[in-house]
Formats: structure tokens, C-alpha cells, sequence
């Protein structure tokens, strides 16, 4: 990695972004940006102005939380208290009828907006602190690399899959939130590209590595990391190894189509929880 005036630079990916194709575009197709810092801009932004809203609202007590974070079933809470709550109780009606009062839906209740708000979502310090870090650092040289829109959608589809790891691999009353899927898609997308220009992996493959041992060893969702590795390593595969005829076709193609079957993957879990 290199200083740059932008966060730090892979040497083979900035090669690979400037590289003279037809004018105005990528490597791989895209609109080359002329601000490749812009689109990272916005989603720390995004992060950050979540996190206030979660911090003003109670912090670790909010509810917010409990509205954007993902639980794939819903939970039965005792408003006086926010850290108790039955977890045997999956129903709304019923958790009525025992004294519950208050109701959280789960995506498996409809609440589908969790899978991607939950990807926007920290409150601990430490936790938005490192994954807002990894992005100002991987997002400017992708986004440089592949060009905005492309770059928005290994984020977006990263975090996607990422949330259906969890939906499938995490505890039906668990909650889990974090950009840690999208950040791991990004890390996947790198060593793809990396891979694509025959640069040295060995820095790449041993930064995931000491990740992947983090994500083993605390008590943070592997799920999510997992899923959204798998992801973002698809997505990069499609958009730089797409022949030159047809590019953005086969490109966005393939991205519609692992879209299409994250959400197949969505609505079967919904099915087995039913």
C-alpha cells in the first residue's frame, strides 16, 4: 500500500485505473471518476449520521437499533426495560396475550429493510472507527478502478450478502449490524483485481487472513463477514473478468442475475421460518 493524498493506494490497482482504455473510462468499462474519493465520501457519511441518530436516541439502549438492526425473527420486549425480552416468543399476537408490550418485527415478518439498514449500522465507537477506515482506504482505488456506479454495486450486493449470511447462518433472535459485510466484499474485490493485473496478492492474502482470525477469534458476525466476502469476490470476478465484447452487458447481467439469487436466497429462508 502507498500514501496517497486520498488514504492509501494498492500500487497494482492505481496501474491498473490510469491505464489508457477508451477515454473517459476505466479498466473495466466504467465512467472514470474524476473524484474517486466521492462515493466513499457519501457512505461514511451515511454511516456516521446513522451512528448520531443511534447515539442521540439512547445509544446502546435505542430503539432505533432495534427498528435497523437485523433479527431474522421478531422479538417480544418489555418496553420498561430494553434488555429483557422473550425469546421463545416469535409471534406478535401471542407476545400480546403473555404480557409483552412492545412487538419488534424481524425480516421474516417483513421487515426486508434490515437486510441493507443493518449495513449502515454501529454503535459501538471502535466498530464504525475500523470499518470507516478500511473503506477510505479500499473505496477511492476500486472506485477508481472499476468507476462509480459498478463501484456502488460491489457495495451494495457485498452488504446484501452479507445480510443473507446472517438471515441464514445467525441465531433466529440475534441481532447483528455493521458495514463489516460490505468491508469484506471490498477486501475480496481487491485481491480479484489484484489477481486480474498478476500483482502481488501475498500483502492482500495476508491482511484478509489476520482479518478472518479476528472475525474467529471476537464476538463479531462471521456470518456477515463470510457472506459478504463471497460476495464481493463474485461481483469483482464479473466485472474484470467480462470479455471486452459486450462488457457492460455481460457485467450487468451477472450482477442482476447474483442479485436475483441473493433475493431467491431471502425469500427461502423467509419460507423455512414461516
Amino acid at each position: 500500500m502507498r500514501d496517497a493524498a486520498v488514504g492509501f493506494h494498492c500500487p497494482t490497482c492505481v496501474a491498473e485505473g490510469v491505464k489508457e482504455t477508451r477515454q473517459g473510462r476505466t479498466a473495466y468499462g466504467g465512467t472514470r471518476p474524476t473524484t474517486p474519493t466521492l462515493t466513499s465520501i457519501v457512505l461514511i457519511a451515511l454511516n456516521a449520521a446513522v451512528w448520531l441518530a443511534v447515539l442521540v436516541t439512547g445509544w446502546q439502549s435505542s430503539a432505533l437499533v432495534d427498528r435497523i438492526a437485523l433479527t431474522p425473527v421478531g422479538r417480544c420486549l418489555l418496553a420498561a426495560d430494553a434488555d429483557r425480552y422473550f425469546p421463545s416468543v416469535t409471534d406478535e399476537q401471542v407476545c400480546g396475550r403473555i404480557g409483552g408490550t412492545e412487538w419488534v418485527p424481524g425480516v421474516a415478518d417483513g421487515a426486508y429493510w434490515q437486510l441493507l439498514t443493518s449495513a449502515f449500522a454501529h454503535v459501538e465507537v471502535w466498530h464504525i472507527g475500523f470499518n470507516m477506515l478500511v473503506l477510505w482506504m479500499l473505496g477511492p482505488q476500486l472506485e477508481l478502478v472499476l468507476g462509480r456506479a459498478r463501484f456502488l454495486a460491489l457495495y451494495l450486493v457485498s452488504a446484501l450478502a452479507g445480510g443473507l449470511a446472517v438471515y441464514w447462518l445467525s441465531g433466529e433472535t440475534s441481532a447483528t449490524l455493521g458495514a463489516s459485510g460490505a468491508i469484506y466484499g471490498l477486501m475480496g474485490a481487491l485481491l480479484v483485481v489484484a489477481l486480474k493485473v498478476g500483482g502481488d496478492v501475498r500483502g492482500v492474502l495476508t491482511w484478509l487472513g489476520i482479518n478472518v482470525v479476528i472475525s474467529l477469534v471476537l464476538p463479531v458476525s462471521w456470518q456477515g463477514h463470510l457472506g459478504g466476502l463471497l460476495g464481493g469476490l463474485a461481483v469483482a470476478a464479473l466485472m474484470v473478468f467480462a470479455p471486452r465484447e459486450r462488457r457492460a452487458v455481460v457485467q450487468w447481467s451477472g450482477v442482476g442475475a447474483l442479485t436475483a439469487l441473493l433475493v431467491a436466497g431471502i425469500v427461502a429462508r423467509t419460507l423455512v421460518l414461516a
